[in-house]
């Protein structure tokens, strides 16, 4: 994970937890930890699930992949001190802001090169 890819994954995080309730920081320091753990948990553990869930996500269009992201941001909540989620809703709606934040950064630095 690069540096920029790292530090835009932060202010996303930043900008979710701001407008979602029900989630909370309480650190710069748990903003960065998280994007890190994040990041390692899409790596390694999301292929798998998605592998595992890939009947459930054919049959619903890819829907239950919302699912499956809330439950890994639910799975970071538990692993990175300083972060909380207020049950699956939280982190259902953080999942999705937190997407679409960081898509709207990657469309915006592709444009600038």
């Amino acid at each position: 994970m690069t540096l920029i890819h790292w530090l835009v994954s932060a202010v996303a995080i930043l900008i979710a937890a701001y407008l979602i309730p029900g989630v909370t920081i309480t650190s710069l320091v748990s903003v960065l930890v998280l994007a890190v753990v994040l990041a390692i948990i899409n790596v390694f553990f999301k292929p798998i699930i998605t592998l595992i869930t890939l009947p459930i996500n054919i049959v619903t269009l890819g829907i239950f992949s919302l699912v499956v992201n809330a439950l890994l941001i639910m799975l970071a909540a538990m692993i990175v001190p300083g972060f909380h989620v207020n049950g699956f809703w939280a982190a259902f709606f953080f999942s999705i802001v937190v997407s679409l934040v960081t898509a709207l950064f990657g469309m915006m630095s592709r444009k600038a090169v």
